[in-house]
């Protein structure tokens, strides 16, 4: 709303010579700090405060869960408040809205995902919190209602992305380079000559809704279920924005994307905006949920983080590379399903259900193999940081 507001006043600036006051607003890279800035600032401003609301109004988790292994750790953190995602959620929102250009259809597309999940999410928070006052138990939202709404998400945001989610430049159609399928490794354009290099894969319609669908609904469900000690999924969280900022701002500039033989998405680079408040948000509800922790995000965080994740992977065409910095999260999710299939399997087959791990997912059984939760945490932040940086050095090995 204020870059809208300097555009429009402009010219009266300019004419009362007062545009050099205010001319560092039409460099992406400030107000992309300005947004980090602006979302840890909010979320550090009012964690506090939201604390307090969220414990009055009882909103905290019970630490109960199904797993004996789990039932000590969980007791722990019992009625420790959560849907801290409100803070993280409205921080990305008012910094996004406030610097970003919001008259760009992939900034409202983003803000309309991140409404979407975080309303999914607090759905989830607010069936489950208020469970036992029901007399229905600790369930939530059933998988499969919370799965229409996440595959929902995905394929619309991958239609209108698709159809109108760049900017037409020039009265011309936007270049069907930002519907390429980017694989690793792979030049988007011809070193000679600059143009689309020869046997790139360009997606129809159907595909690029199926694979935006895939992504979104992926990603935020390998957050949610990473979300289960102090700091793992904010810091995680924190280093795969950081790392957006940098993708985001390549991928919507002409002259960075040829060189690094990415695609260009026209007016991308605004979404480096957005990466910069999740970038801020997420290192605000660090001071407030490392350990120990004051406050969880709950599903209204997690869902919201991992959504728009895959939202900006799938706008700036790098969805191989976004999930290769996402890979703890992808290992975490896999070794549910992996953990849940195989115990289904030699049930089955044995009458005795066996499993891989020795609980899923994989952070509860390095903890119950002797590693202290704050080496976990930690340990899986590293490995995170190391994933980003073999990422973005893969740009520049095609």
């Amino acid at each position: 709303m204020i870059y809208v507001l300097l555009d429009i006043l402009r010219g009266w600036l300019s004419h009362h010579g007062l545009y050099s006051y205010f001319r560092v607003l039409d460099e992406i890279q400030f107000r992309t700090l300005a947004a980090a800035g602006l979302s840890f600032a909010i979320v550090l401003f009012f964690g506090k405060r939201v604390i307090r609301i969220l414990m009055r109004l009882k909103i905290g988790d019970a630490g109960e869960t199904d797993a004996v292994l789990l039932r000590e750790h969980a007791a722990t953190k019992a009625n420790i408040p959560t849907m801290g995602g409100v803070l993280i959620c409205g921080a990305i929102f008012i910094s996004t809205f406030l610097l970003a250009d919001i008259r760009v259809n992939v900034i409202y597309l983003g803000l309309f995902t991140l409404v979407w999940m975080a309303v999914v999410g607090g759905a989830d928070d607010y069936l489950k919190l208020t469970a036992s006052s029901r007399g229905t138990g600790r369930q939530g939202l059933y998988s499969w209602e919370k799965l229409v709404f996440q595959l929902g998400i995905g394929l619309i945001v991958g239609f209108f992305v698709y159809r109108y989610g760049t900017q037409v430049e020039a009265g011309q159609a936007v270049d069907s380079i930002s519907h390429v399928l980017n694989l690793p490794f792979q030049r988007t354009y011809d070193p000679d000559t600059k143009f689309a290099a020869d046997g790139l894969i360009y997606l129809g319609l159907p595909a690029f809704m199926i694979l935006s669908m895939l992504v979104v609904a992926g990603l935020s469900n390998a957050v949610n279920i990473t979300d289960g000690m102090d700091g793992l999924a904010a810091g995680i969280s924190g280093v795969v924005t950081f790392a957006l900022i940098l993708l985001t701002l390549v991928a919507g500039q002409l002259g960075s994307a040829q060189y690094l033989y990415v695609p260009y998405v026209p007016m991308a680079d605004e979404l480096a905006v957005m990466s910069g408040a999740m970038f801020g948000a997420c290192l605000g509800f660090l001071w407030w949920n490392c350990k120990p922790a004051q406050i969880f995000m709950g599903d209204t965080g997690s869902l919201a983080l991992g959504g728009l994740i895959g939202y900006i992977a799938i706008v700036i065409r790098q969805e191989f590379v976004v999930l290769l910095m996402c890979g703890v999260f992808l290992f975490e999710i896999l070794s549910v399903v992996l953990q849940v299939g195989w115990f289904k399997f030699t049930r089955i087959k044995t009458g005795t259900g066996r499993r891989i791990f020795r609980i899923s997912p994989y952070h509860h059984h390095l903890h119950m193999g002797g590693w202290a939760e704050n080496q976990v945490v930690a340990r899986l932040w590293l490995i995170t940081i190391l994933l980003a940086v073999v990422a973005m050095a893969s740009l520049k090995l095609r």
